[in-house]
């Protein structure tokens, strides 16, 4: 479960660094830079829409302290 946490995390931030450089290069000129920050968001919502998943069958629980 860790695993598939951390790659999609991964995955986000690769997403924002790529649009950073896509809006830093093109300048603006091409929808690159949309087209990775449509990936992070839709990423972003599928990583927390499978956390949810995940709890309601309970493959994860919350930690009490």
């Amino acid at each position: 479960m860790r695993l598939i946490i951390v790659i999609a995390f991964i995955g986000i931030l690769f997403s924002l660094g790529s649009a950073l450089v896509f809006l830093v290069r093109d300048r603006g000129a091409t929808s690159r830079t949309v087209n990775a920050l449509t990936v992070r968001v839709g990423l972003s919502v599928a990583l927390f829409l499978f956390i949810l998943f995940s709890y309601w069958m309970g493959w994860i629980e919350p930690r009490s302290y």
